[in-house]
C-alpha cells in the first residue's frame, strides 16, 4: 500500500485505488490510499505552522534542499523515467527525459533562493527611507495534472519551495506512483514537519475541498478548462491567489517557403509526441496551398511510419493513451471529425498489440476547416487536422481564431514572416521553426484566452505568483 505523506508521517486513507499499466492493463502498479477530509484538515493545520519556520529559515537551508532534490532526481532519471513511463504511457526515453527536466527545475530554483533581492527608495518625504522586498504567500495548494506528472509538479513545488512557502500536493490520480517517489525524495531533506504534504484523492472530493479551505494562500492548478472554472470560482469566494493552465488548440503554420523536410519533422512531433497528450501539442497544421499536397503526402509516410507499443519496449515512439476513457474520447473525436467533413487520411483508430492496452493509430485529418470542433476543441489525442490557406495573412487569421493562447509556430524561410508572426501571434509562446511543444525552464510558460489565467510559471516570473510584494517606510529619526 502506498500512502500519503502528512505532517512528517506516512498515513492511510480509508480506501486505496488500482494504479494500472496503460501499456499493459494486467500489470497493477501499486494501491495507492486516498486521504479524507479530516486527513486533509490536519494538512492544511501543519502547514501553515511549518511555513512560519520556513519563511524565517536561512537561505542556504532552501538551497541546500532544493539542490538535492535535483541532483537525485537527475541522477535517478533513468528509474523514476521507467516508473513514469510504465504508470503514464509516454516512451521511456521521454519518461527520462521528463525526470531529467523535472530535476533541472529544482536545481534552478535553489539558485534563485540566492537572488531574492528587493528595491530601496527615498520617499517623497523628508527623513523616510522605503524597502521593497518579496515575502512567501503564506500555503500553496499544487493541482497537477497526469500528462507531465513529475514535470509540471516540480515547476510548481520548486519554487513554492524557494520563495518560502508550504506546499500541499495533490497529484492527479491516474499517475500517483511518481508522485509517492517525489514525495520520498523530497521527505529526506531538511524540511519542516508539514511543509511538504502529499495529499491523494480524488478531484472532486479532495481536490474540491483542498481549493475551498480558507486555510490556503494560493492555488496552483493545471488542468482543463471547466474544472480551471470552478477551481477559479471556489478560490475567489476567500479571494485566494490563483494561477491556471488550462486547455489549448495550437496552431503550426507551414508557409510556401517552409523547408518540407523541417516542417514535416515539426509537424510530426509536434502533434504525435507524448500520444498527443501535451498542452503544447500542434493539432492544427494551418498550411498553404501551394505546398500542401507535397506537406500531406510527406507527413502521412512519416505518421505510418511511426512504431506503437509498450512504453518500455526499445524503439516505440507512440506509447498508449492513458486510460480507457481517454481512449474512447479519442475515438469519438477521430468519429467527429469524418462527421463534420473532414478527411481521416489515415489512422485515428484503435489497435491490438502483444500486451492488452489503450493503443491507437495517430490519425490525420485533411480537407478540415478552422470552424469544426476537431478545430475547436482540445482533443488531448494522437490527432492532427490540417487547415488548407492561401497566405501568410490567411494563416496568421487562422493561427489566432481560437479561444486558446497557450503556443503557437510557424515554419518559413522570411525573415519578415518570421518577425510579423512573433509579434502578431496570440500567444503566450511563440515557436519559429521549431515544434510548438518543447519549453525550457529558466523563462516564463503560460498562454492567453482559455489557456492560462493569472501570473506565469517557471523561471523567476514564478515569483509574482509565490509571493507577495510588502513595501516597509522607516523613519530613523537624526542621530544624537
Amino acid at each position: 500500500m502506498n500512502l500519503n505523506y502528512i505532517g512528517g508521517e506516512w498515513v492511510a486513507g480509508n480506501h486505496s485505488i488500482d494504479n494500472i499499466n496503460p501499456s499493459d492493463t494486467r500489470d497493477v502498479i501499486g494501491q495507492f490510499t486516498q486521504a479524507t477530509p479530516e486527513q486533509l484538515d490536519s494538512a492544511l493545520d501543519c502547514a501553515r505552522i511549518a511555513q512560519r519556520e520556513w519563511a524565517q529559515s536561512g537561505l542556504e537551508r532552501r538551497y541546500n534542499a532544493l539542490m538535492a532534490i535535483g541532483n537525485e532526481m537527475m541522477a535517478r532519471s533513468a528509474e523514476l523515467g521507467e516508473l513514469l513511463s510504465r504508470e503514464e504511457g509516454k516512451p521511456k526515453a521521454e519518461g527520462k527525459g521528463e525526470v531529467y527536466r523535472a530535476g533541472q527545475f529544482f536545481t534552478y530554483y535553489a539558485a534563485e533562493t540566492l537572488r531574492q533581492m528587493g528595491d530601496t527608495a527615498d520617499s517623497v518625504r523628508d527623513g523616510i527611507e522605503i524597502d521593497v522586498r518579496r515575502e512567501a504567500v503564506g500555503v500553496v495548494a499544487i493541482v497537477s495534472p497526469w500528462n507531465f506528472p513529475t514535470a509540471t509538479a516540480s515547476w510548481k513545488i520548486a519554487p513554492a519551495l524557494a520563495y518560502g512557502n508550504a506546499v500541499i500536493w495533490k497529484p492527479a490520480n491516474a499517475t500517483p506512483a511518481s508522485a509517492v517517489e517525489l514525495a520520498k525524495i523530497i521527505e529526506k531533506q531538511d524540511l519542516p514537519r508539514g511543509l511538504f504534504q502529499l495529499v491523494m484523492g480524488s478531484g472532486s472530493s479532495i481536490g474540491q475541498a483542498l481549493v475551498e479551505s480558507p486555510k490556503i494562500d494560493a492555488v496552483s492548478f493545471t488542468g482543463s478548462v471547466p474544472v480551471g472554472r470552478s477551481v477559479a470560482a471556489a478560490a475567489v469566494q476567500n479571494f485566494t491567489k490563483i494561477q491556471l493552465e488550462m486547455g489549448s488548440k495550437n496552431a503550426l503554420a507551414v508557409m510556401d517557403d517552409a523547408d518540407l523536410d523541417l516542417a514535416v519533422s515539426l509537424a510530426l512531433g509536434g502533434a504525435f509526441g507524448g500520444t498527443g497528450q501535451k498542452c503544447t501539442a500542434s493539432s492544427r497544421l494551418v498550411v498553404h496551398r501551394s505546398i500542401h499536397d507535397q506537406f500531406v503526402e510527406r507527413l502521412v509516410t512519416a505518421t505510418d511510419a511511426m512504431v506503437v507499443g509498450h512504453a518500455l519496449e526499445a524503439g516505440t515512439q507512440i506509447g498508449p493513451v492513458v486510460s480507457a476513457e481517454q481512449l474512447q474520447s479519442n475515438l469519438e473525436y477521430a468519429a467527429l471529425g469524418q462527421a463534420e467533413g473532414a478527411e481521416l487520411i489515415t489512422g485515428g483508430q484503435q489497435i491490438e498489440l502483444a500486451t492488452p492496452g489503450y493503443y491507437m493509430r495517430p490519425g490525420l485529418f485533411i480537407n478540415s476547416r478552422n470552424d469544426m470542433r476537431i478545430n475547436r476543441e482540445e482533443m488531448f489525442a494522437p490527432l492532427a487536422a490540417v487547415i488548407a490557406v492561401d497566405s501568410y495573412d490567411e494563416a496568421l487569421h487562422v493561427v489566432n481564431d481560437t479561444e486558446f493562447g497557450l503556443t503557437s509556430g510557424i515554419v518559413t524561410q522570411n525573415l519578415a514572416r518570421a518577425n510579423h508572426f512573433r509579434r502578431n501571434a496570440r500567444t503566450g509562446c511563440v515557436m519559429v521553426n521549431l515544434a510548438t511543444a518543447g519549453t525550457d525552464y529558466h523563462v516564463p510558460f503560460g498562454g492567453r484566452g482559455n489557456s492560462s489565467y493569472g501570473p506565469r510559471e517557471q523561471g523567476s516570473y514564478a515569483a509574482e505568483f509565490y509571493t507577495t510584494v510588502k513595501t516597509a517606510y522607516i523613519a530613523c529619526g537624526t542621530p544624537s
